[in-house]
């Protein structure tokens, strides 16, 4: 029964200090007006972009969505020859024809470099390509040692001729030099040999004044051919008219 009592009594303390408390916030009531707002009166400050902002995120790490290269003619062309392929051979995807064709591309390049390697070879072997490294005697070259060896079998008027139109001079006079041994061989003067010299057919020669022509017409020839300076007119007329005295000599001798 008394704590009954004394539930009571706080039950009833408590409601009465609510109710204070009620009574004094009404008492105490603010109220706010106009004069009461405060305006925030500072400027702002507008801030620009900086300038190519956008140049700064085209990089790859900015770019979220991925596009498919265009295709030029070069990839058109290899898509049409796996297309092809891929259905002459039926092949099962377009990966395995892709690069089938690869491969067969790096092949006909390779064999086009090789051939275009073996005509360069080729032409500086003969005389297309003696121009590169020889003399300007050398710059049209018909093989020599097929001419030496079957020397009896050349026509050197004709070959003559050929060289004048050219003006190949230092090659004219070769060819003359080489006529002229071949008159003294058929008329049993020397003793033709390719491996001969100058000087072993000055040996072999009996005739005292052939045998000073021949020498100065060698001098002549060696100067020419095997010389580094320029071939002036003058000169190759003097050369040449010495070679056709000499040969007309041995042809009425």
């Amino acid at each position: 029964m008394n704590k009954i009592l004394i539930i009571v009594f706080f039950f009833f303390c408590s409601n009465i200090g609510a109710q204070d408390s009620v009574a004094v916030a009404k008492k105490e009531k603010i109220i706010f007006t106009e004069k009461d707002i405060v305006v925030d009166s500072a400027t702002i400050e507008l801030k620009p972009f900086a300038k190519n902002f956008k140049k700064k995120y085209t990089e790859k790490e900015f770019i979220y969505e991925f596009k498919t290269p265009e295709k030029n003619a070069w990839d058109r062309f290899k898509e049409w020859l796996s297309d092809f392929f891929k259905n002459l051979f039926r092949f099962t995807d377009n990966k395995t024809a892709t690069n089938f064709v690869d491969i067969l591309l790096r092949v006909i390049a390779i064999l086009i470099v090789v051939v275009v390697i073996y005509m360069i070879v080729k032409a500086l072997m003969n005389k297309e390509g003696q121009w590169i490294f020889g003399k300007n005697s050398d710059k049209k070259i018909i093989n020599y040692d097929e001419i030496e060896k079957n020397l009896h079998l050349v026509d050197f008027e004709k070959l003559i001729q050929n060289s004048l139109k050219s003006d190949e001079k230092r090659l004219t006079i070769r060819y003359y030099y080489l006529w002229l041994l071949k008159k003294m061989s058929n008329n049993q003067i020397i003793e033709w040999d390719v491996e001969k010299t100058n000087s072993d057919y000055l040996y072999e020669i009996k005739d005292e004044a052939q045998k000073e022509d021949f020498a100065y017409l060698s001098y002549l020839y060696n100067n020419i051919w095997y010389g580094e300076f320029e071939l002036d007119e003058a000169t190759f007329t003097k050369a040449r008219n010495a070679f056709e005295k000499s040969i007309k000599k041995i042809n009425n001798g």
